[in-house]
């Protein structure tokens, strides 16, 4: 499997439980949901951050995309709490 490396980011709550605004990891992980479950393995503060994605969004390269959207050639990864309106 290819280990490839990217930024990840976090924003509002997501950053306040993880402790940082970004990292750079190595992932062998093919969609964010693969991101998520191997960042969740990690460290109890990434499992509680990661606990319920439906109450996250994720964009990758700054566009808004679905879990299951391919990370191949992904620069970034950023993951925060959907944006309300108003």
């Amino acid at each position: 499997m290819t280990r490839a490396a990217i930024d990840v980011l976090y924003f509002a709550w997501v950053r306040e439980r993880i402790g940082l605004p970004k990292e750079r990891i190595e992932t062998a992980a093919a969609t964010p949901a693969g991101l998520v479950e191997e960042l969740k393995a990690r460290e109890e503060r990434y499992a509680a951050a990661f606990a319920d994605l439906a109450a996250l969004r994720v964009a990758i390269d700054q566009e808004l995309a679905e879990w299951d959207a391919p990370l191949a050639g992904a620069r970034e990864v950023a993951f925060f709490p959907p944006m309300t309106g108003g």
